[in-house]
C-alpha cells in the first residue's frame, strides 16, 4: 500500500496568522493530525501539528496565540510512492507528503493503523481492563461528549464515584470539580483545556471505530502542569546564561575562562581588547599548549591547577605587552576545580588612566581657585579697595586663611579696615552661610561684656530677664564670631575667654552646664598686645591663643596710592544714599590725597560724606575740602560763631563735640581714660569717635 492511496489530499491549510484556538479547531473537526501554513500569498509558510499544540499548551501558551509563534521551522516530510510499512516516522505523529517540491497530502498515525488493521482494531481492545489501572484520566464518550465509561483516576481526579459521573458531559463534571475550562466555540461541550491550582489538563482525543459502539472518542487527559513548570525552569536557566554571558562581556576587565584540564573555555571582547588575541586563536586549547606556542611566557591557570588555590603573577603577551592575571579556582561538589576563572587588567592603561585622573584633580584644583577668585573679584559693589601692593599681600593672605579655621588676630590702627578684612575671612571660608556676629569689646561696658558674649541664666542677677538670655557665642554657633577691640576685654574675663579658644566650651552666667559651640575666632585690636602683656594688662596666655596666625594691615598713610580710589568709592556710596550728585575738582582730590589721616579710612570716608553733605554746589572744591579737613577745630570754621549763618543748631554742636573728643584724645592714650576723664561711659567715647572719624594712635 502507498501513500498516496490513504494520505489526506488535499492537505488542511491554515493562514499564518491563525490561533492556537483555530489550530484546536481544525484537528477536532477534520480528524488530522496536522495542517500547513500558508502565507499571504498563498505560498507554503511550514507545518503545525496536534503535537506542537499540546506541546504549545504545556508551555503555559495562550489560546490567543498565533501557530506562527510555536510552529517550527523545519517539518518531516514523505514521498507519495513510498510504501506505507516501511514509513520512518522520526518520531512524529504527522508527516507531509511531498511530491516535487509541492506538499500534495498530509499522513498520520490514527489514518496508518485504519487503513492497516481495519476498523474492528478499535473494538477489539479490551479498553476496559487495560485502561482501568493507567494513572491517567480516561473516559469514553458519545458525539455528544456524554460519559458513558471512566477509569479510577477519573474518579480521584473528580472526587466522584462511578453513579455520578456516566450519563454526564465531561465539560460539566470538570466544571463542578473545580476546573476552568476552554470549550470549542463551535461545541460546547468539546473541551480544549482544563485547569485549577497546580493541574493543567490537555484532552488527547481518538475516535472510536467500532461501529456498534456507543461510544465515539476515547477522551485521555494529561497532566502537563510538571512540563508548564520545567518549561519556565528551562527559559529562566536560559535568561541567566544570556545574562551571565552579557554581564561578562560588558565587563572593563578581561576575563579567562578554562575547564579543570586547563582547556580555553570563553573569553570576554575585553581580554581581546587588552592582549590582542582572538577568541579563535586560543578556544579550545589547553595553556600547556598555549605557552608552548609562545601565546604567554608562563600560566597562571596552570598554577592554580597545581595549587587549588587563587594564584597572581605578571605575564607577559606575545613577549610584547605586560598584565596582571588573577586565577581563581571553581571546585564542583566533590572538591575538584570545575573550572578556573581569570581576571586580567593592563598594568599600562591603569598607570595612563591614574596618571590622566591626577592631572584633571590638578586643573580641577586650579580651576576651582580661580574661579573663586573671579567670583571674589567681580563685585559690583566691593566692600574692600586693593590698590596697593601691600593690601594686595593682605587680601591674598587672608583667603589663604579662609580655607581653614585657625584663629586669627588682626592687628592694625582703627579705621584701617579690620572688619572689613574679618568680614572677607568669613565670606571666603565653608562657614560663608552661617552667622558671623561681630561684637566691640570696648562699646560694651566691663560689667555688661560677659553677660553679652556667654549669656546668662534665669535671675542670675538683678534686671536679667526671667527667660534668661542667650549670649553671643551661642549666636555663633556653626559660624563666626568676631571680636573687635580685644584689647579692651578685662583681665577677670579673658581667663573664660581662653576656655572657649581651648575647649570650645563655656557655661552662662549662673549656670554650671558646660554648652559647646563649633565656632571660628577671629580677634582684632589696635593695641600693642605684647606691651599689655609685659604691663600685665593682657594675659600672656591668651594672647599666645590669640595670635596663632597674625594679619597686619598697614594704615592709610602706608598705601596713600588707594585714597583715590577710596574717595570715589565713598562719594558714589554717599552720592546714592543721599540722593546727590556731587563731583570732585582736581585741587581738592590734591587736598584730600596729600593728607595725613590718623583715623585712617573710617576718619575718610567720614570727610567724603561731610563734603557731600556740606558743599553748597554740585562741585566740590578745594576750599570745601579744607574746611571738611579742619573741622576738627572749630575756630577755624566759618560760621562757628555765629549759628544764624546757615548752620544749625545741631550742626554747631556736633562740631564742639568733636572738637572735645579730639582734645580728650590728645591728652589721653585710651578710650577708658578718656571715659574717665569726660565723666561718661567708655561705650560711649567708642561711638562717638566712630562717628566723627577719630581713632586712638
Amino acid at each position: 500500500m502507498r501513500v498516496r492511496d490513504i494520505m489526506q489530499a488535499p492537505i488542511v491549510s491554515l493562514d499564518v496568522n491563525s490561533t492556537l484556538r483555530d489550530a484546536a479547531f481544525v484537528f477536532r473537526h477534520q480528524q488530522t493530525q496536522g495542517a500547513s501554513i500558508v502565507d499571504s500569498r498563498g505560498d507554503l509558510a511550514g507545518v503545525f501539528t496536534h503535537e506542537e499544540l499540546l506541546q504549545a499548551l504545556a508551555n503555559g501558551a495562550s489560546m490567543s496565540d498565533t501557530i506562527s509563534c510555536h510552529a517550527k521551522p523545519i517539518f518531516c516530510t514523505i514521498r507519495p510512492d513510498e510504501d506505507v510499512s516501511g514509513i520512518d516516522w522520526q518520531g512524529c505523529n504527522f508527516l507531509a507528503v511531498l511530491d516535487e517540491d509541492s506538499v500534495v497530502g498530509g499522513m498520520d498515525t490514527t489514518t496508518v493503523i485504519d487503513s492497516i488493521y481495519g476498523a474492528q482494531h478499535a473494538e477489539r481492545m479490551p479498553y476496559q481492563d487495560f485502561f482501568h489501572g493507567l494513572p491517567a484520566p480516561m473516559f469514553l464518550v458519545d458525539s455528544h461528549w456524554t460519559i458513558g465509561w471512566h477509569n479510577v483516576s477519573a474518579d480521584m481526579l473528580c472526587s466522584l464515584d462511578r453513579t455520578q459521573l456516566c450519563g454526564r458531559t465531561l465539560a460539566n463534571v470538570l466544571r463542578d470539580a473545580g476546573f476552568e475550562i476552554e470549550v470549542d466555540p463551535v461545541d460546547q461541550e468539546s473541551i480544549y483545556m482544563a485547569w485549577k491550582e497546580s493541574v493543567r489538563l490537555l484532552p488527547m482525543i481518538w475516535q472510536v471505530h467500532a461501529d456498534d459502539s456507543p461510544f465515539k472518542f476515547m477522551v485521555l487527559l494529561q497532566n502537563v502542569q510538571d512540563q508548564v513548570i520545567r518549561s519556565r525552569e528551562l527559559r529562566d536557566l536560559r535568561d541567566l546564561s544570556k545574562e551571565l554571558h552579557a554581564i561578562i562581556d560588558s565587563s572593563f576587565d578581561g576575563f579567562f575562562i578554562t575547564d579543570g584540564e586547563g582547556r580555553a573555555l570563553r573569553i570576554n571582547r575585553a581580554y581581546e581588547r587588552i592582549t590582542g588575541i582572538r577568541t579563535d586563536e586560543v578556544l579550545g586549547k589547553t595553556m600547556g599548549e598555549l605557552v608552548a606556542a609562545g601565546y604567554y611566557n608562563e600560566s597562571v591557570t596552570l598554577r592554580v591547577l597545581q595549587s587549588k588555590t587563587t594564584e597572581t603573577i605578571i605575564q607577559k603577551i606575545k613577549n610584547t605587552k605586560t598584565i596582571v592575571v588573577t586565577g581563581t579556582p571553581v571546585m564542583d561538589h566533590d572538591g575538584n576545580i570545575w573550572r578556573v576563572v581569570t581576571n586580567v587588567r593592563d598594568v599600562t592603561e591603569l598607570r595612563n588612566l591614574q596618571a590622566e585622573l591626577e592631572h584633571l584633580s590638578r586643573l580641577h584644583t586650579q580651576y576651582k581657585k580661580e574661579l573663586d577668585s573671579l567670583r571674589r573679584n567681580v563685585d559690583h559693589k566691593p566692600n574692600i579697595i586693593i590698590r596697593s601692593k601691600r593690601m594686595k599681600e593682605v587680601y591674598a593672605q587672608a583667603t589663604r586663611l579662609a580655607k581653614v579655621d585657625s584663629t586669627v588676630l588682626l592687628l592694625g590702627d582703627s579705621g584701617v579696615g579690620k572688619e572689613v578684612v574679618a568680614a572677607l575671612l568669613h565670606e571666603n571660608s565653608s562657614r560663608r552661610d552661617q552667622p558671623f556676629v561681630k561684637v566691640s569689646c570696648a562699646a560694651i561696658p566691663e560689667h555688661l561684656l560677659e553677660s553679652e558674649l556667654f549669656g546668662y541664666t534665669p535671675g542670675a542677677f538683678t534686671g536679667a530677664l526671667r527667660a534668661g538670655k542667650e549670649g553671643l557665642f551661642e549666636e555663633a554657633d556653626k559660624g563666626t564670631i568676631f571680636l573687635d577691640e580685644i584689647g579692651e576685654m578685662p583681665l577677670g574675663l579673658q581667663a573664660k575667654m581662653l576656655r572657649v579658644l581651648q575647649d570650645k566650651t563655656f557655661a552662662r552666667i549662673g549656670g554650671s552646664a558646660p554648652i559647646t559651640v563649633d565656632v571660628r575666632i577671629i580677634t582684632a585690636t589696635n593695641r600693642n598686645l605684647e606691651e599689655m602683656v609685659k604691663q600685665k594688662l593682657f594675659r600672656r596666655d591668651l594672647y599666645y591663643r590669640l595670635n596663632v596666625v597674625p594679619v597686619y594691615i598697614p594704615p592709610l598713610r602706608e598705601r596713600q596710592e588707594a585714597i583715590f580710589d577710596f574717595i570715589y568709592h565713598f562719594l558714589g556710596i554717599f552720592n546714592q544714599k543721599h540722593g546727590l550728585s556731587k563731583q570732585i575738582e582736581t585741587d581738592a582730590l590734591d587736598v584730600l590725597i596729600n593728607t595725613d589721616w590718623p583715623g585712617n579710612v573710617r576718619q575718610l570716608e567720614n570727610t567724603v560724606e561731610r563734603l557731600v553733605v556740606m558743599a553748597h554746589g554740585d562741585l566740590i572744591t578745594k576750599q570745601d575740602a579744607l574746611r571738611g579737613i579742619r573741622g576738627l577745630d572749630p575756630s577755624e570754621c566759618p560760621g562757628f560763631s555765629s549759628p544764624t549763618e546757615g548752620r544749625s543748631l545741631r550742626d554747631i554742636l556736633d562740631e564742639t563735640e568733636c572738637n572735645v573728643l579730639s582734645r580728650a584724645l590728645q591728652a589721653h592714650q585710651s578710650t577708658r581714660a578718656m571715659a574717665r576723664a569726660l565723666g561718661i561711659d567708655q561705650s560711649t567715647v567708642v561711638r562717638k569717635m566712630k562717628r566723627h572719624g577719630l581713632s586712638t594712635l
